[in-house]
């Protein structure tokens, strides 16, 4: 039987941090979004209650939950949202007070996703435009290098980081802020090729470095780059992710739009993205989308751009479990080596894409993964 990767991507902003209580008052977390909100048309299934309670997630005694119940239904890895701006690091216990010190860290891998987008004040958003920046996505090179040595320190020595062809897989979410900040193609071309050094020279081997790409922009200081090959090949990187099919597919029916007409058309993309990125292409599932409880809930829901924008109607674990089976159908082509593949999200609340159990459908999602995938192996296997 085939072994497949199956990676979640992890949103970690459900634990106290410093920089939520100043911006949002003291034990602010974006549990807060998800209790308040409330319908937005007829038939919109609102608020989403978490059947583990409002939790928080640096504690290692919840983490391990978090940690077993993805690994007994399949699940390989969770990938973290990551955050480091110039003055330091965001977000971070959720990975290194959680999982990192969860009894049984052992059974899921872990990674990063350097999500170096700009923090723009929407938790919640208001209607009116341009949001407030609260702390800029692109970084300098000494800010780069503080952040990767604490990667290399802190991360990339533990038993359970996730390597994908032997190299510690490192992805980042934004390819132009990264380009940007470090001044140019040439410069950070040369910066990721001394961070490859200094992995080396620490006696971790290589690394594995991801870009995320889209071809909608969704968060507005999103951009899309046209000419990725040639990036690609000019930075030296190793393989292309997506974060989110609404990342290609446009949601093209407000408020709702149906979930089996976009998995449908994420499944040709797969095929396309293989054949037009020189890269290798790991493919993602999405459960579903829905970010509503991040607008104003008092404001008039519009369809005004993120994230006041339509929802997937219809992603039942029914239709969750056929975008699965699409994903493991295009994985035993052997088109992607190692078969890996994302899943958005395990805990993307706000945004309507979650695969941890609620009140409404329970361990549904996750049952489907296990269903078509199979359970993780275990150390007593």
């Amino acid at each position: 039987m085939a072994f497949y990767e199956a990676a979640a991507y992890y949103f970690p902003n459900y634990h106290r941090d410093k920089r939520n209580d100043a911006w949002h008052g003291e034990g602010w977390t974006e549990w807060e979004l998800v209790r308040r909100a409330e319908p937005k048309f007829p038939g919109h299934q609102q608020p989403k209650v978490p059947l583990w309670g409002y939790e928080d997630e640096a504690d290692p005694a919840v983490m391990a939950r978090k940690i077993a119940a993805a690994a007994d239904h399949g699940l390989t890895a969770f990938i973290f949202d990551w955050y480091w701006y110039e003055d330091g690091p965001f977000l971070q216990r959720a990975l290194e007070e959680g999982f990192l010190q969860a009894p049984n860290h052992d059974r899921l891998k872990f990674a990063i996703m350097w999500a170096n987008h700009d923090w723009i004040d929407i938790h919640p958003a208001q209607r009116s435009r341009p949001y407030h920046v609260l702390s800029e996505g692109k970084i300098s090179e000494k800010g780069f290098i503080d952040a990767t040595e604490h990667m290399i320190r802190n991360y990339f020595t533990h038993d359970s980081y996730w390597r994908v062809n032997g190299g510690l897989y490192v992805s980042f979410y934004e390819i132009h802020s990264l380009i940007r900040g470090l001044g140019g193609i040439e410069e950070t071309a040369r910066i990721l090729q001394a961070f490859r050094e200094r992995v080396r020279a620490a006696g971790l081997g290589e690394l594995h470095l991801n870009i995320v790409v889209w071809g909608l922009q969704i968060l507005p200081t999103e951009q899309k780059i046209t000419n990725i090959n040639e990036v690609l090949e000019q930075l030296g990187l190793d393989s292309i992710s997506s974060y989110v099919w609404i990342h290609h597919q446009p949601l093209e029916q407000f408020p709702e739009t149906d979930y089996a007409a976009i998995r449908e058309r994420s499944l040709l993309d797969y095929e396309k993205f293989t054949a037009e990125y020189k890269l290798p292409y790991y493919p993602n599932v999405t459960m579903g989308w829905d970010s509503s409880p991040r607008t104003v809930q008092s404001e008039t829901f519009e369809d005004l751009g993120y994230p006041y924008i339509a929802t997937l109607a219809g992603n039942t674990p029914k239709e969750f479990k056929l975008a699965l089976e699409g994903v493991k159908e295009f994985l035993d082509r052997g088109m992607t080596n190692p078969p890996i593949f994302t899943i958005n999200a395990w805990n993307e609340w706000t945004e309507g894409s979650y695969l941890e159990p609620d009140t409404c459908s329970g361990t549904a999602y996750l049952d489907a993964i296990r269903d078509v995938f199979g359970r993780k192996p275990s150390e007593e296997d």
